[in-house]
């Protein structure tokens, strides 16, 4: 999934120290896909406060029941991605995934897309005919910098490890929770988990004190280190916890996500995830300009079938920096 704004506002995320454990909650916010086709997900990274979790940049929640405005997701022309890896994970409906590296894939419920741009990458995403609406989570990694020259390249995971304790289930879909290790490739110390709990299930997680955490409830409602959580927002928990208390009366299934919070700045624009302006100055060049070296053609797509660049902000914005409290 792309990100489809004609006008993306540019960020710059400079990185910052862990607040200690926290619970503040963040919105969702109803962004539009597809422009006049009136699809909306719900947008929960980045926020203004709060740019990242880890290396997590980005998730959207499409399909959610809770939006105002539903339907399929659009069929998504190539475009392009720098700087980052994109997470997709449905629960409903099939996706055909179709990149420069060659892949061509549908993805189902249970299987997790993993697709590395480094250097430069690009994609197409299309609903499958007959099959149901589109509804899960698509979400962004950023690459530290070390990687973020790396040759792309593309992965499907059909089958990922499970952990369970006493009325939870969680399917680790990166990184390492409690003990269990997901076989994607992550470039930074991660974790994302999709997890059901069963009515009136308490149970304590052991977690990671160098990490950050997050949670978004996609159904039911749970209550974590006591902070009650329905549908839509994220909450977030800081780092320097050892455990998470989670508890849920009439069940629930959420996302986790959490890392070790990210020590580069981060500027995201559109679909690319750079260090500076001039990086994503030279990447949207590349790909108005057609360079098949970084952005090569996919096969089934005719070149002129691709998404055009927006225009560029005329100034550069300032440093944004996390603020704590206050939500």
């Amino acid at each position: 999934m792309s990100d489809l704004d004609p006008h993306p506002a540019e960020a710059l995320c400079e990185p910052s120290p862990g607040p200690g454990p926290v619970t503040e909650s963040y919105p969702a916010r109803e962004v539009p896909l597809g422009g006049v086709r009136g699809v909306f997900v719900e947008r929960v990274l980045p926020q203004r406060d709060l740019p990242t979790v880890g290396a997590w940049c980005f998730l959207d929640h499409f399909g959610s029941p809770t939006v105002t405005k539903t339907g399929a997701p659009p069929d998504i022309d190539p475009h392009p991605h720098i700087g980052l890896q994109t997470v997709t994970w449905p629960f409903e409906g099939k996706i055909r995934h179709r990149d420069s590296v060659g892949s061509d894939v549908e993805i189902e419920p249970g299987q997790l897309n993993l697709m590395t741009s480094g250097r430069g990458i690009a994609h197409s995403e299309y609903g499958v005919a007959g099959a149901p609406a589109g509804h899960g989570l698509q979400l962004w990694v950023a690459l530290p910098s070390s990687a973020t020259g790396i040759d792309p390249h593309f992965e499907q995971h059909r089958e990922l490890p499970v952990y369970e304790d006493s009325g939870l289930r969680a399917i680790v879909l990166l990184g390492t929770f409690a003990g269990v290790t997901s076989p994607a490739v992550t470039y930074t110390p991660l974790v994302g988990a999709d997890v059901h709990i069963d009515p009136g299930t308490e149970v304590v997680l052991p977690v990671d004190p160098a990490f950050e955490y997050a949670v978004l409830v996609l159904e039911g409602a749970i209550s974590v280190a006591g902070a009650d959580l329905s549908p839509g927002p994220l909450l977030y928990l800081g780092t320097e916890r050892d455990e998470l208390t989670i508890r849920s009366g009439p069940g629930a299934h959420f996302a986790l996500i959490g890392g070790e919070p990210f020590d580069e700045d981060l500027v995201m624009w559109w679909n690319f995830v750079a260090r500076s302006h001039d990086e994503i100055t030279a990447a949207r060049e590349d790909w108005e300009n057609r360079d098949v070296e970084r952005f090569a053609d996919i096969a089934g797509h005719p070149p002129q079938q691709r998404i055009p660049a927006p225009p560029l902000p005329g100034l550069r914005l300032k440093p944004r920096k996390r603020r704590f409290g206050g939500h």
